[in-house]
């Protein structure tokens, strides 16, 4: 029978493994074709919590998604 170290230790490795597992989120994200510039944007956004001061991320985002078709995909249009 575990001792209540192991049995910690299996919770751990059962999170962690969870945690490995790309959820809904990450799944929709990757099929846009735009994860990199998604997550330097989310990055960016965390740093400076300011979206003003990543502009740059947030143009090249932009691009990715219109390059992807994403727009026509998601009916999504420029402001």
């Amino acid at each position: 029978m575990p001792n209540e170290s192991e049995i910690k230790q299996q919770q751990r490795s059962t999170a962690e493994l969870q945690d490995d597992e790309p959820d809904d989120w990450d799944k929709r994200i990757f099929s846009t074709g735009c994860a990199d510039e998604n997550t330097k944007l989310t990055d960016c956004y965390y740093e400076k919590k300011d979206w003003r001061a990543c502009k740059t991320e947030m143009d090249r985002f932009r691009q990715c998604w219109k390059t992807q078709g994403n727009e026509k995909r998601t009916d999504m249009k420029d402001a």
